[in-house]
């Protein structure tokens, strides 16, 4: 049986693992650097209640999505998206664009993919080097034994894989690497605000995109915007900067920059309550600026073993781009899985 390894487990990682669910012999893991799923769709805990601090909206229209719609309807019959109601200022709506948001949290979008899958999945596996040994993928992580694969699919972001160590840094070809370098990001900071149960925020809006402040650029009332306001429920505040803000504080020390967000926040909100507790985000990769050209949704890196890479760097930088970059992975990889289910086929049974 193929083993196969997927790195990253967000939304593209999840996604892909979940249509290769039943692939012919197919045994398959996922690691994850993190503590938890959901990548750019992370859902931050706290003992009075919760916060996305990255993605905050999922957007369909319609008719852009074609085949991917499916994945909406899906979700929403599952309760897992439910269309966005709450007020939202300042917010930019498409004609016959949807929005939802994600009751439990948007990381129960990663979640409920990953369980779909059936798939092997761990955190705190932090990937180092892939090498090649004797016809297989080598994979070292910062703790933990080697393991070999048959199949190796990145799905982190793009100047992430250009970080891994071993023989892939010579597999990636030179347009395959001017490619890959060509990719960039945008950066910002989030901030989560947690309040104990009972406290009242009093504004009348959801979420509030801000256009006149060089620090923030949206807030929201997280569990108003998820509409899930209950007396049982700490309320959360989250914050996210501007893009020019992310750049220039990038390196900055997380805690001075903390308290530079919290000043300009106390000038949009003044009656904003003391928080229990804090927590600041810094996404490096937030959204990608500039894909790879033409948009192939993924790359082959290396065949016979299959190395591919995908991710919105490879598409678009949104629910959809993720989607269609985790269909065009999975396709290839079922493809190459059939291939050596045939191969092994044709070996004595004792070489199996």
């Amino acid at each position: 049986m193929a083993r196969v390894l997927v790195v990253g487990a967000g939304l593209t990682g999840a996604v892909a693992v979940a249509l290769l669910r039943g692939a012919p012999r197919g045994q398959v893991s996922v690691w994850d650097k993190a503590r938890g799923a959901g990548g750019r769709m992370s859902t931050t805990r706290a003992d009075s209640g919760s916060a996305d601090l990255g993605a905050q909206f999922v957007t369909c229209e319609p008719e852009l999505a074609g085949p991917r719609l499916s994945f909406y309807e899906e979700l929403e019959s599952q309760g897992i998206l439910k269309p966005l109601t709450a007020p939202v200022e300042g917010m930019v709506v498409r004609e016959g664009s949807r929005n939802y948001v994600a009751p439990q949290g948007i990381s129960s979008v990663v979640k409920y993919y990953l369980e779909q899958s059936g798939a092997d999945v761990s955190y705190e596996q932090h990937v180092t080097h892939i090498s090649l040994q004797d016809g297989r993928w080598e994979v070292s992580r910062k703790t933990g034994p080697l393991e070999q694969f048959d199949v190796v699919i990145l799905t982190m972001p793009v100047p992430q894989i250009l970080q891994l160590q071993g023989d892939i840094v010579d597999i990636i070809n030179g347009i395959q690497k001017q490619q890959l370098e060509s990719v960039s990001y945008s950066s910002r900071y989030a901030l989560g605000l947690f309040y104990e149960a009972g406290t009242g925020i009093a504004v009348p809006w959801a979420a509030q995109y801000i256009s006149d402040n060089p620090c923030i650029r949206f807030i929201s009332i997280d569990n108003k915007k998820r509409n899930i306001e209950s007396p049982e429920i700490g309320p959360s505040v989250v914050v996210h900067t501007t893009v020019t803000f992310g750049s220039e504080h990038l390196d900055s020390d997380p805690a001075e920059v903390q308290q530079i967000i919290l000043s300009h926040l106390q000038r949009i909100l003044p009656s904003l309550p003391k928080p229990s507790s804090i927590k600041c985000q810094r996404w490096r990769y937030s959204q990608v600026t500039r894909a790879v050209p033409n948009s192939p949704g993924q790359m082959i890196l290396h065949t016979q073993p299959l190395l591919i890479c995908g991710g919105d760097g490879f598409t678009r930088s949104n629910f959809d781009g993720c989607i269609e970059s985790a269909m065009s992975l999975a396709e290839a990889v079922r493809l190459h899985l059939q291939q050596f289910q045939s191969q092994a086929a044709k070996l004595p049974q004792d070489l199996l």
